[in-house]
């Protein structure tokens, strides 16, 4: 049964965290609830020496037992509450197993927005929630306001909780992941900002209808006195109306909005989303222009890596679905050589193929989609200049070979990394291995 951690006691409770992971919540999890005096045993599928960054940050914490390279039926047989980690299905033969046994299912985001003392921005959408969950941050900060941005974006905020206080706001970034196993009588943020919603993820979420209920739980969680922005220029989204359970926002208009350091329409649009929350919230205008105007971007969203010979190489690596693809496509002016692949998680690919052979100078398609995403483009424009290769240093080097100064060679890959790297940071680590060897090479040419 799922439940809200609101007040529980843990200490002397048998704990399971399932999923330790490498980008920090389930050893902050793992950290939070062993100090607190619960009897937390550690699970993950991934092997010991994958996970040596995670435990080497767990050295210290009591931990009761630790299991890798798999799980143990008898951890959530036993277990009184199981940590999930997001990545992990609902429909997982162990959580099921744990659900059936009596155990209280939780995860480390609602652990931390329940014990969280500050008000919440929650921030949710298939594409663009992080920039908007780190703008919405931005113009609070630019306000004067005491803010905290965490959830999916970065980091666990659960270490940070003894700073956190009643004045402070906090902006979460929340995936479907995060929300599909949100209990009901758990703490929902007091504003609910909602980017879009296309379908992504239906390699996880059991269909498409599945992916927008769990996007429709961060409303339908809200009280009577919260605040929603809801993106009304996204077909899907403009018909939740009915789903707001406090007041919903009308969206600033565009010609409000300063000059962005970003670019793309679709940042622009971000922008709206968060300036709409900061008024909501009671920001001032002149706090939302200095905070829009002063905002630079995150890593890995149409990030400028280097120009060299005249070519300007973008990391674009969290760019995981087709239509955050499609819109770093639509940023550029110059002429573009796009990078795209990896593991394809069920989303519909024509669209995408449609605009890389309308607005792309060419394309080079990697990893396990790369076949299939080749195919499509090429009955769109078969004359075009658009390979497959099985890797992103192949790609990258027919790339290089064609591209003219004034042109630019952007990693945008609309689909997860998992076939070939970690993670998408791993990716753009890649990435920017190669556009730093290729820069070596042209200065050592360039000086004999």
């Amino acid at each position: 049964m799922d439940q809200s951690q609101d007040e529980m006691e843990v200490r002397g409770k048998r704990v399971t965290v399932m999923g330790l992971g490498r980008h920090g919540g389930g050893v902050a999890v793992a950290r939070y609830l062993a100090e607190r005096g619960a009897i937390v045993t550690v699970t993950d599928r991934a092997a010991a020496a994958a996970l040596r960054e995670s435990f080497e940050a767990l050295s210290g914490v009591p931990l009761a037992d630790v299991f890798v390279g798999g799980h143990r039926e008898r951890d959530f047989r036993s277990a009184e509450i199981v940590v999930v980690n997001p990545a992990v299905r609902p429909d997982h033969p162990l959580v099921l197993l744990a659900a059936d046994s009596g155990a209280v299912l939780t995860s480390e985001i609602v652990l931390f927005a329940d014990a969280c003392p500050g008000k919440i921005v929650g921030v949710t959408g298939s594409n663009g929630k992080s920039t908007t969950a780190a703008m919405t941050a931005a113009i609070l900060q630019a306000d004067s306001r005491r803010t905290w941005l965490g959830g999916n974006i970065g980091g666990s905020l659960l270490g940070e909780l003894p700073a956190i206080t009643t004045d402070d706001w906090v902006v979460l970034e929340l995936s479907s992941f995060q929300l599909a196993r949100w209990p009901d009588e758990a703490r929902f943020p007091e504003v609910a900002v909602v980017t879009n919603c296309t379908p992504n993820h239906l390699d996880w979420h059991e269909s498409l209808a599945d992916y927008v209920r769990a996007k429709q739980r961060l409303l339908h969680g809200q009280g009577r006195g919260s605040l929603a922005v809801l993106n009304d220029t996204c077909p899907q989204v403009a018909t939740w109306h009915m789903h707001v359970r406090g007041r919903q926002l009308d969206l600033v208009g565009e010609a409000e909005l300063p000059t962005l350091a970003v670019p793309g329409r679709h940042n622009r649009q971000n922008a709206r989303l968060a300036a709409t929350a900061a008024l909501g919230i009671g920001c001032g205008r002149d706090a939302i222009e200095r905070g829009l105007r002063e905002y630079r971007g995150l890593p890995h969203r149409l990030e400028l890596v280097a120009e060299v010979a005249g070519l300007r190489f973008y990391n674009d690596s969290q760019a995981t679905t087709p239509e955050s693809a499609i819109a770093a496509l639509r940023a550029f002016e110059a002429p573009v050589w796009l990078l795209a692949g990896g593991y394809d998680k069920g989303c519909e690919l024509a669209p995408l193929a449609q605009e890389i052979a309308r607005r792309a100078r060419g394309a080079a398609l990697y990893g396990a989609v790369r076949s299939k995403l080749h195919a499509l483009i090429v009955e769109e424009r078969p004359q075009g200049e658009f390979t497959s290769r099985e890797t992103l240093a192949e790609g990258f080097a027919w790339c290089v070979e064609r591209a003219q100064p004034g042109e630019a060679i952007v990693l945008s890959p609309a689909c997860a990394s998992f076939d070939q790297f970690r993670d998408y940071a791993d990716r753009a680590a890649c990435f920017q291995r190669l556009v730093r060897a290729f820069a070596e090479c042209h200065t050592a040419t360039a000086t004999r």
